[in-house]
């Protein structure tokens, strides 16, 4: 690479630190060996950032945010912060990144390890091979529409508001970017919303169509959210890429995230818009918590965090050759035995976060020789 790309990590609280340290020996060891420059720097977000300012994230952090090239996130939360008001609980920190980036893409796949088809809940025959992507739109929606809040009728019973609202162009900018993976994948994209029951649902399935004249090679289908969430789990493979709003987004990620067997090996990337040099802002993640029983330890599963890196290396840096790397390592891994103990089964190697960093160090060297 010509320049040094800016990389920001977050790595937040819980296991989010743990999870990092395996991010950045990769990192350092695609810098010594394949030759690609980042400067690293490091940034707090979340619990620890309130700790030491008292904000889940400073204005100082978000611009750095805004400098960098991509994000690297690891977790946010913990009981120690659920007392604290709303307006200042660590999970706004990641909130207010993906609003003030304009992060309106998430990227969730659900892929299923060949090595850890029977961990999933679902007969191994309905997830053996499972490769599905999700296009979540993040910075809309019920979430962040308003009017919102809590009030106090006149009659003394009180009363929570939230509102789902989406524009044409909210719409149509997520469905783009859904309509060209897809398009990049099987040729598949499954739009869905609840226009049987909700407004911005019709409006939804209305400008997605509208779309489709511009990606005749993809075939479109539509399905309302309900439908979607039993097919997950009744025929998972019937789908290649799903497009959805931001709350059924959420639910439905998370559900076909189950379908792999651990949140433990799930990455996600979160995308803004690209701008006339092709810089997008960019933030990347691993789907599981915090998970504040097992932090410090040494005992939390690297995976999710370091094919998080992995698609960071596809879609902010269009290194396609390096993230296939990093994948295959990991699949190599895997399927060689070695398993932190989320992912555990009989006859296989237990090991610690540390010792799976360790594994996939050592596979990188033997796939890159």
């Amino acid at each position: 690479m010509a320049n040094n790309k800016k990389l920001l990590i977050l790595a937040g609280d819980g296991i989010g630190p743990e999870v990092m340290t395996q991010v950045k020996r990769v990192v350092t060891w695609f810098d010594k060996t394949q030759g690609l420059r980042f400067d690293v720097s490091d940034g707090l977000v979340g619990g620890c950032s309130i700790d030491k300012h008292g904000t889940p994230l400073t204005d100082e952090t978000m611009n750095q945010a805004k400098q960098a090239d991509a994000v690297l996130l690891g977790a946010v939360g913990g009981p120690k912060w659920d007392n604290l008001p709303f307006e200042i609980k660590p999970e706004r920190g990641l909130l207010r990144l993906r609003k003030d980036m304009e992060l309106f893409a998430n990227l969730r796949p659900a892929l299923v390890f060949d090595a850890l088809a029977e961990a999933s809940s679902l007969k191994t025959e309905l997830v053996k091979g499972l490769d599905i992507m999700i296009v979540r739109e993040l910075t809309g929606g019920v979430y962040f529409g308003s009017p919102r809040g809590i009030e106090t009728l006149p009659n003394g019973e009180r009363r929570g508001i939230n509102t789902q609202v989406y524009t044409t162009s909210e719409i149509q900018r997520v469905a783009r970017v859904a309509f060209e993976l897809a398009r990049k994948r099987n040729g598949k994209l499954c739009s869905v919303e609840k226009a049987n029951v909700m407004e911005s649902g019709v409006l939804w399935r209305e400008e997605v169509t509208k779309l489709h004249a511009d990606y005749k090679d993809v075939e479109l289908s539509h399905m309302y959210a309900d439908n979607c969430a039993m097919q997950l789990v009744r025929q998972p493979k019937q789908f290649d890429v799903i497009v959805t709003d931001n709350l059924f987004g959420d639910l439905l990620s998370d559900c076909a995230a189950m379908l792999t067997g651990s949140l433990g090996m799930l990455p996600s990337a979160s995308l803004g818009a690209a701008d006339a040099n092709g810089k997008r802002y960019a933030l990347y993640e691993p789907v599981h918590g915090s998970a504040p029983d097992i932090a410090g330890k040494d005992l939390a599963n690297p995976l999710a965090s370091l094919l998080s890196l992995s698609m960071m290396l596809r879609y902010s840096f269009d290194l396609a050759k390096e993230a296939d790397l990093l994948d295959t390592a990991a699949k190599t891994v895997v399927a060689n035995g070695f398993r932190t103990g989320d992912i555990m089964a009989p006859g296989c190697t237990k090991v610690s976060t540390t010792q799976m960093g360790d594994e996939i160090l050592k596979t990188l060297e033997k796939l890159a020789t």
